[in-house]
Protein backbone atom coordinates (compact mmCIF):
# COMPACT_ATOMS: atom_id res chain seq x y z
CA UNK A 1 0.00 0.00 0.00
CA UNK A 2 1.40 3.39 -0.96
CA UNK A 3 1.53 6.29 1.46
CA UNK A 4 -1.23 8.02 -0.54
CA UNK A 5 -3.47 4.95 -0.19
CA UNK A 6 -2.71 4.70 3.52
CA UNK A 7 -3.48 8.36 4.12
CA UNK A 8 -6.69 8.07 2.09
CA UNK A 9 -7.94 5.16 4.21
CA UNK A 10 -6.96 6.90 7.46
CA UNK A 11 -9.11 9.92 6.63
CA UNK A 12 -12.53 10.16 8.31
CA UNK A 13 -15.58 9.93 6.12
CA UNK A 14 -16.44 13.18 4.40
CA UNK A 15 -19.72 14.88 5.28
CA UNK A 16 -20.99 14.05 1.77
CA UNK A 17 -20.31 10.32 2.27
CA UNK A 18 -21.95 10.44 5.71
CA UNK A 19 -25.01 12.13 4.22
CA UNK A 20 -25.39 9.47 1.52
CA UNK A 21 -24.52 6.26 3.37
CA UNK A 22 -27.68 4.39 4.44
CA UNK A 23 -26.16 3.40 7.80
CA UNK A 24 -25.53 7.07 8.63
CA UNK A 25 -29.05 7.97 7.55
CA UNK A 26 -30.52 5.27 9.80
CA UNK A 27 -28.48 6.51 12.78
CA UNK A 28 -29.59 10.11 12.19
CA UNK A 29 -33.22 9.07 11.94
CA UNK A 30 -32.97 6.95 15.09
CA UNK A 31 -31.32 9.78 17.06
CA UNK A 32 -33.85 12.33 15.82
CA UNK A 33 -36.79 10.10 16.76
CA UNK A 34 -35.72 9.32 20.33
CA UNK A 35 -35.50 12.12 22.92
CA UNK A 36 -33.51 9.90 25.30
CA UNK A 37 -30.84 9.29 22.64
CA UNK A 38 -30.60 13.02 21.92
CA UNK A 39 -30.17 13.75 25.64
CA UNK A 40 -27.56 10.98 25.97
CA UNK A 41 -25.71 12.38 22.93
CA UNK A 42 -25.71 15.89 24.38
CA UNK A 43 -24.46 14.72 27.79
CA UNK A 44 -21.77 12.52 26.26
CA UNK A 45 -20.67 15.32 23.95
CA UNK A 46 -20.42 17.78 26.83
CA UNK A 47 -18.75 15.30 29.19
CA UNK A 48 -16.10 14.61 26.55
CA UNK A 49 -15.14 18.25 26.16
CA UNK A 50 -12.38 20.36 27.68
CA UNK A 51 -15.06 22.78 28.88
CA UNK A 52 -16.40 19.98 31.12
CA UNK A 53 -12.93 19.53 32.67
CA UNK A 54 -12.51 23.26 33.31
CA UNK A 55 -15.97 23.63 34.85
CA UNK A 56 -15.34 20.67 37.15
CA UNK A 57 -11.96 21.99 38.16
CA UNK A 58 -13.43 25.36 39.09
CA UNK A 59 -16.51 23.93 40.85
CA UNK A 60 -14.54 21.37 42.86
CA UNK A 61 -11.84 23.89 43.81
CA UNK A 62 -14.50 26.38 44.94
CA UNK A 63 -16.30 23.65 46.85
CA UNK A 64 -13.14 22.53 48.64
CA UNK A 65 -11.86 26.01 49.37
CA UNK A 66 -15.01 28.05 49.96
CA UNK A 67 -18.21 26.05 50.41
CA UNK A 68 -17.34 23.51 53.09
CA UNK A 69 -14.74 23.19 55.80
CA UNK A 70 -14.60 19.39 55.39
CA UNK A 71 -15.72 18.71 51.80
CA UNK A 72 -14.22 15.24 51.39
CA UNK A 73 -17.10 12.92 52.32
CA UNK A 74 -19.70 14.81 50.28
CA UNK A 75 -17.26 15.50 47.45
CA UNK A 76 -16.34 11.81 47.29
CA UNK A 77 -20.01 10.87 47.11
CA UNK A 78 -20.75 13.42 44.37
CA UNK A 79 -17.72 12.46 42.30
CA UNK A 80 -18.54 8.74 42.65
CA UNK A 81 -22.14 9.25 41.57
CA UNK A 82 -21.03 11.42 38.68
CA UNK A 83 -18.55 8.74 37.58
CA UNK A 84 -21.31 6.11 37.66
CA UNK A 85 -23.62 8.20 35.49
CA UNK A 86 -20.91 9.31 33.07
CA UNK A 87 -19.65 5.75 32.61
CA UNK A 88 -23.23 4.71 31.86
CA UNK A 89 -23.50 7.40 29.18
CA UNK A 90 -20.16 6.32 27.74
CA UNK A 91 -21.38 2.71 27.58
CA UNK A 92 -24.63 3.81 25.91
CA UNK A 93 -22.53 5.62 23.31
CA UNK A 94 -20.26 2.62 22.81
CA UNK A 95 -23.21 0.27 22.38
CA UNK A 96 -24.77 2.56 19.80
CA UNK A 97 -21.43 2.96 18.07
CA UNK A 98 -21.05 -0.82 17.91
CA UNK A 99 -24.56 -1.17 16.51
CA UNK A 100 -23.81 1.47 13.89
CA UNK A 101 -20.53 -0.22 12.94
CA UNK A 102 -22.35 -3.53 12.47
CA UNK A 103 -25.07 -1.91 10.33
CA UNK A 104 -22.45 -0.21 8.20
CA UNK A 105 -20.42 -3.40 7.84
CA UNK A 106 -23.54 -5.36 6.85
CA UNK A 107 -24.52 -2.74 4.29
CA UNK A 108 -20.99 -2.53 2.87
CA UNK A 109 -20.75 -6.34 2.66
CA UNK A 110 -24.05 -6.56 0.78
CA UNK A 111 -22.96 -3.82 -1.61
CA UNK A 112 -19.61 -5.52 -2.24
CA UNK A 113 -21.29 -8.86 -2.86
CA UNK A 114 -23.63 -7.20 -5.36
CA UNK A 115 -20.66 -5.52 -7.06
CA UNK A 116 -18.86 -8.86 -7.23
CA UNK A 117 -21.84 -10.51 -8.93
CA UNK A 118 -22.24 -7.63 -11.38
CA UNK A 119 -18.52 -7.69 -12.20
CA UNK A 120 -18.57 -11.47 -12.63
CA UNK A 121 -21.53 -11.22 -15.01
CA UNK A 122 -19.80 -8.45 -16.97
CA UNK A 123 -16.61 -10.49 -17.19
CA UNK A 124 -18.56 -13.49 -18.52
CA UNK A 125 -20.31 -11.29 -21.09
CA UNK A 126 -17.01 -9.75 -22.19
CA UNK A 127 -15.50 -13.22 -22.55
CA UNK A 128 -18.49 -14.40 -24.60
CA UNK A 129 -18.30 -11.34 -26.86
CA UNK A 130 -14.55 -11.76 -27.29
CA UNK A 131 -15.02 -15.41 -28.22
CA UNK A 132 -17.76 -14.53 -30.73
CA UNK A 133 -15.67 -11.71 -32.22
CA UNK A 134 -12.65 -13.98 -32.57
CA UNK A 135 -14.74 -16.66 -34.26
CA UNK A 136 -16.25 -14.06 -36.60
CA UNK A 137 -12.84 -12.59 -37.44
CA UNK A 138 -11.44 -16.06 -38.03
CA UNK A 139 -14.29 -16.92 -40.41
CA UNK A 140 -13.88 -13.60 -42.25
CA UNK A 141 -10.13 -14.19 -42.51
CA UNK A 142 -10.64 -17.70 -43.84
CA UNK A 143 -13.14 -16.43 -46.43
CA UNK A 144 -10.71 -13.73 -47.56
CA UNK A 145 -7.90 -16.30 -48.00
CA UNK A 146 -10.12 -18.38 -50.26
CA UNK A 147 -11.12 -15.36 -52.34
CA UNK A 148 -7.56 -14.07 -52.88
CA UNK A 149 -5.89 -15.26 -56.08
CA UNK A 150 -2.93 -17.52 -55.49
CA UNK A 151 0.18 -15.48 -56.11
CA UNK A 152 2.42 -18.52 -56.77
Amino acid sequence: MTSDEASATDQPLSPRVRALHPAWQAVREQRAADVQLRVADAITKFAGSVKFVYIHGVVFAAWMLIAEKSPWPTLTLVVSLEAIFLSTFVMIGQNRQGEFAQRKADHDFNEQEHELHVNTDLTKQIHQLSTEMRAHLMSVGAAERHELPNGN
